[in-house]
């Protein structure tokens, strides 16, 4: 009976249904929970863990809790403000935090450690590596004759590009010494496994984290650059290396998939089969929200990552938050639609909300505060909007990082 009721407090129960289905969604995929039940069914083996990526405290937390004594040597490598206090209590563990989404020297300080808790590990003992998205920026080792200030001006200029995961990251690789399975040359022939949170289209471990143990299975075109960029590129040298055994344990699909048990749950009507969400964030947002004026009722779910194009100046927001609102314009006035956009990894962009969840009348509530939403769109500061209108999803660090969830509902018609 509550769903086909929206009025008055009804709405509220909407807005807090979305954030109760993203919520669970990330529970699903959370990293401790994703490691520990994949080690429980793989049996224990004494090992050094390295666990690097957005995730990488989470993941490591999860090997803690099957390990146990049987771990005997740790390094965490994640973004600043996503460590976890609780394992500096292990002595046997290192924890360090680092740049994202914009590399610095934390980045290459931990380069340097994790090659070297690499190098001191005995060549017969097992290695498990956790990682998960961000690892592009968190650890770099950089090839002969590229700076850290080049590496630098490359990634702010990638975040800004529209270039997809995969494109960032074939330019990535090509600044590399550890990067495009680079990181195999010094892992010299160890047994080992990856296990692997996915936060790219496809689930390639070689694009996953720029690929640090998987190199290209095929030499990908690079994009059209600047000269400055074309000058830095090297060649991905071959390792000589095979690969290490990988395996997926969040992905996506699996955050669709438990987004949608929760929306069946809470007795939405829920469609979840959608192609993978991708393109120009606006433009996304946009034709979502026209989708859903035309809906079934129901919640509509969909899974992915879309790019934006920066400004030369841009504002505060992400991705996520330029599509909730390009979404919001589409929707105002309406009284029958609300939408939710956020990152599973808690940050969008550079800020540290997740993103948003606007309804039929955010658009309004931000010329109300005399603002101008239309000129934010434009000059990528969303952000800012959103946080007016009371808009913004802020989750903190999650523990996972497997894309973003565009999560619809449409009311029915009264």
């Amino acid at each position: 009976m509550g769903f086909y009721s929206n009025t008055g407090n009804a709405k509220e129960r909407f807005r807090r249904d979305l954030l109760d289905i993203f919520m669970s969604a990330l529970q699903q995929v959370e990293g401790r929970q994703t490691v520990s039940g994949w080690l429980n069914g793989a049996g224990r083996e004494a090992c050094a863990v390295v666990a690097i990526g957005k995730a990488a405290a989470a993941m490591m937390r999860g090997a803690i809790q099957v390990l146990d004594e049987k771990l005997i040597q740790g390094l965490v490598v994640t973004r600043k403000g996503y460590a976890d206090p609780r394992l500096s209590r292990h002595a046997s563990l290192i924890q360090l935090e680092s740049a994202h989404p914009v590399p610095d020297e934390s980045s290459l300080f931990a380069g340097r450690r994790l090659l070297d808790f690499i190098s001191r590990q005995p060549h017969d003992r097992p290695l498990l590596f956790l990682l998960s998205g961000g690892a592009s920026s968190l650890v770099e080792v950089l090839s002969p004759g590229v700076r850290l200030e080049d590496l630098r001006r490359l990634n702010q200029w990638l975040l800004g590009s529209g270039l997809d995961i995969r494109g960032m990251n074939s330019l990535r690789c090509r600044v590399s010494r550890i990067k495009g399975g680079g990181l195999l040359q010094y892992v010299q022939g160890r047994p080992g496994k990856v296990l692997l949170i996915s936060d790219v289209p496809g689930d390639d471990p070689a694009i996953i984290g720029s690929g640090l143990l998987y190199p290209q299975k095929r030499q990908e075109a690079l994009p059209e650059v600047p000269g400055w960029i074309s000058t830095l590129l090297r060649e991905t040298p071959a390792t000589g290396q095979a690969p290490l055994p990988h395996h997926l344990i969040a992905t996506s699909s699996h955050a669709v998939a438990a987004a949608a048990r929760r929306a069946r749950v809470l007795e939405y009507p829920v469609r979840a089969d959608y192609p993978l969400l991708q393109g120009e964030a606006g433009e996304q947002g946009a034709a979502f929200a026209a989708f859903l004026c035309e809906a079934s009722p129901g919640v509509h779910i969909l899974g992915g990552e879309t790019t934006v194009v920066l400004p030369q100046h841009p504002g505060c927001g992400g991705r996520n938050q330029h599509l909730a609102l390009a979404a919001a314009k589409v929707l105002a006035g309406r009284d029958d639609v609300l939408l939710l956009s956020a990152g599973t990894d808690g940050s969008d962009g550079s800020s540290d909300d997740a993103g948003a969840l606007v309804d039929g009348q955010t658009w309004q509530r931000a010329v109300e505060e005399g603002l101008d939403p239309e000129l934010a769109l434009q000059q990528a500061d969303s952000g800012r909007v959103l946080e007016v209108t009371g808009d913004l999803v802020n989750t903190g660090p999650t523990g996972t990082n497997v894309m973003d969830l565009l999560i619809g509902l449409r009311l029915p018609c009264l």
